[in-house]
C-alpha cells in the first residue's frame, strides 16, 4: 500500500458526526410528517368533464363496424364496409368510427352510406350508429374516407344524369363534416367536377 499524499483530515466534534437513537427518532418523525403531508396535499383524481357536462370516457378501442347491422336494403346480398376511419369526433376523449358501407353486389357500384359509430355510454355492448352522414338514397359512392383533427372528410363520386352507368361515376366532390352544436354539420362542398 502506498501512503496517502493527502494530510489526514481532522473533523471537529460536531453533533451531526455522531448518531444516537434520538437523532434517528427525530429523522424518522420528520420523514413520516413529510409523507403524511404529501398524502394530504395530493389532488383528487381527475374528473374533468367535456363541454355540455358529459364526463370524459375512458380510452377504449374504436368501434368495430363488423359488429354493426347497417340499415341497408340489400335483398339478402349482405353488406360490405368499403372504408373506415377512427378518431375523437365530439371531443369526449373516446374514438368514434366512421364507416362507408354498401351492399355486397356482384357487379356495378351500389350506392354507399357513411355512418358514425360509437360505443354505448357505459362502454358495454356492441357499437351503435349515432349519425348518418350520407344515405344510400343520395346515390353516392365513397372514394377516400378519413378522420383528421376531429373532422370527417370524404371523396364522393356521383352521376351527372340517370343515363350514366352506375359502374362509372362521372362527378367527384369533396365533403367535410364536423361535430357542432350537438350534430354533424357538413361544410359547403367544393365545386363538383367531372372525373
Amino acid at each position: 500500500m502506498q501512503p496517502s499524499a493527502l494530510p489526514d483530515l481532522v473533523l471537529p466534534d460536531l453533533a451531526h458526526n455522531r448518531t444516537s437513537p434520538v437523532h434517528w427518532l427525530a429523522t424518522a418523525t420528520a420523514m413520516a410528517g413529510v409523507v403524511a403531508l404529501a398524502g394530504v396535499l395530493t389532488p383528487d383524481p381527475a374528473t374533468a368533464s367535456q363541454p355540455g357536462g358529459r364526463p370524459a370516457r375512458t380510452h377504449m378501442a374504436a368501434p368495430n363496424p363488423a359488429a354493426v347491422t347497417f340499415p341497408l336494403k340489400c335483398g339478402g346480398a349482405g353488406t360490405t364496409v368499403t372504408g373506415k376511419a377512427s378518431g375523437d369526433l365530439d371531443g369526449d376523449g373516446s374514438s368514434e368510427t366512421v364507416a362507408a358501407v354498401r351492399c355486397d353486389a356482384g357487379s356495378g357500384t351500389p350506392p354507399s352510406g357513411i355512418y358514425v359509430l360509437a360505443r354505448p355510454g357505459t362502454g358495454d355492448g356492441p357499437p351503435r350508429i349515432v349519425a348518418t352522414l350520407i344515405s344510400p338514397a343520395e346515390q353516392q359512392t365513397v372514394g377516400a374516407l378519413a378522420v383528421r383533427d376531429g373532422a370527417v372528410t370524404a371523396t364522393l363520386l356521383g352521376y351527372s344524369s340517370p343515363d350514366v352507368p352506375r359502374s362509372n361515376p362521372d362527378v367527384r366532390q369533396q365533403a367535410k363534416w364536423r361535430w357542432q352544436g350537438g350534430e354533424f354539420v357538413r361544410s359547403a362542398p367544393s365545386q363538383a367536377r367531372s372525373v
